[in-house]
């Protein structure tokens, strides 16, 4: 299997000071076509450090794409040290790569400096592909198996993300055309409800007697629940999915309804698919969630024709006043207590008339009260067949807690239609 490695040139993504989106865009175009990625590398803007790992990378793959260090100024200092890496011995101008300088810097009316033209300057030693959303070339360089004991390519692209997508189709043609390519066979299951420690205990045995070319991977999310892919590296496609297939199909019997979907998915198009085509309807109360499950639901295209809409009760005046929660229930119970959470599921499905709604009472953090500690939520599901709640605590940081109260909120819902149009 061809096999590549990605690396991002630059201080400003070693520091934080950029975040690097170029290697996962690249990774997945990869994937696409059968090539597997070992490893991501971030170089700093050294000029040793660069030819160092560069060569290091092209000794243990076929090939090595590289993004950044390409610009104009003088820290941008890849492309000299790609020329001593690739044992150049003088620069080119690409006439083709200087006629788009002209033009980018022309149509913003810039004058055509000497730095800029010297971007269309490139070692001798390698092949150019236009860059026409940027003016720094993509340059390839092809190292003969002599060198590094299997034939080798290093595309360097420019860091801009917009100009590196911009490559990509032509960086992943260049690859099909020079390397025997297989596919890479990748399937999810999603599965909620569980942590990912509990559900590697459940499915332990089930995952001892895959097959040993039948690769598992865990991939927990705060939103999502934990994704479950199987991967296979080769082999017909047809044949590999049918495998696949059979292995995820004998989890059914050991995780019922904590599997939400067969394919990769999240839990508010889980709900939108009970709901899409019945007639049946949906409201939120949200309280600290503040209005996250909305925005969810409403994510899914097509919600709008079972989703009536939202009460986000932040303060307890609104949870008294619009939800009708009772007074006294806050008092004796508390805001954060299965008694408020019950109230207001049932508040708002009788304030919008849905059939089914779902509502979130919590502590998100940092503080906590004299009732509940820090990471509680109450939910509520209310519906034709009366009101549940349940109980949550997280130990997360206050973002990740609201993200998973929505998450469990959204699940403990599915759940109970999943259970109500068994009526």
């Amino acid at each position: 299997m061809t096999q590549a490695s990605i690396c991002t040139i630059g201080d400003e993504i070693l520091i934080g000071q950029i975040v690097d989106t170029n290697s996962s865009m690249i990774s997945r175009a990869l994937e696409g076509i059968g090539v597997k990625v070992t490893r991501m590398l971030s170089i700093g803007d050294d000029h040793r450090e660069i030819i160092d790992n560069l060569r290091n990378e092209l000794e243990h793959n076929e090939i090595v794409i590289c993004t950044g260090g390409l610009g104009p100024t003088k820290d941008d200092i890849t492309k000299a040290a790609l020329a001593e890496l690739s044992g150049s011995s003088r620069f080119v101008e690409n006439s083709e790569q200087l006629e788009i300088v002209y033009a980018i810097l022309h149509s913003r009316g810039l004058d055509v400096l000497d730095i800029n033209k010297a971007q269309a300057m490139v070692p001798d030693t390698c092949e150019v592909i236009p860059n026409r959303k940027g003016t720094a070339p993509i340059m390839v360089f092809r190292f003969p198996e002599s060198r590094f004991g299997h034939p080798a390519t290093l595309y360097s692209l420019p860091g801009v993300p917009f100009e590196a997508a911009g490559a990509v189709p032509d960086i992943i043609s260049d690859i099909k055309s020079h390397n025997p390519l297989t596919d890479i066979h990748h399937k999810c299951i999603m599965v909620a409800g569980i942590a990912e420690s509990a559900l590697s205990k459940m499915i332990e045995t089930w995952e001892d007697s895959l097959p040993p070319d039948i690769h598992l991977a865990y991939l927990p999310n705060q939103l999502t629940g934990i994704r479950l892919r199987l991967s296979i590296y080769g082999g017909d496609k047809e044949e590999e999915e049918r495998r696949i297939d059979e292995e995820f199909a004998k989890l059914k019997p050991i995780l019922g309804n904590l599997i939400y979907s067969y394919e990769d998915d999240n839990l508010q198009n889980a709900v939108g698919t009970l709901l899409r085509g019945t007639g049946k309807t949906l409201s939120t109360a949200e309280s600290c969630t503040g209005g996250l499950i909305s925005s969810l639901v409403t994510s899914v295209p097509g919600a709008s024709e079972y989703y009536l809409g939202s009460v986000i009760s932040y303060a307890v005046a609104i949870k008294e006043k619009v939800l009708d929660v009772s007074p006294d229930d806050i008092i004796e119970y508390g805001v954060v207590s299965s008694e408020v959470a019950a109230a207001m599921a049932e508040g708002v499905r009788k304030l919008t008339g849905s059939t089914y709604s779902v509502s979130t009472t919590g502590l998100a953090g940092p503080g906590g009260d004299e009732r509940n500690e820090v990471g509680t939520v109450w939910i509520g599901v209310s519906g034709p067949h009366g009101t549940q709640t349940a109980k949550r605590i997280y130990k997360n940081d206050r973002k990740r807690n609201i993200e998973r109260f929505a998450s469990a909120a959204l699940d403990q819902l599915r759940l109970y239609i999943l259970e109500d149009l068994k009526y």
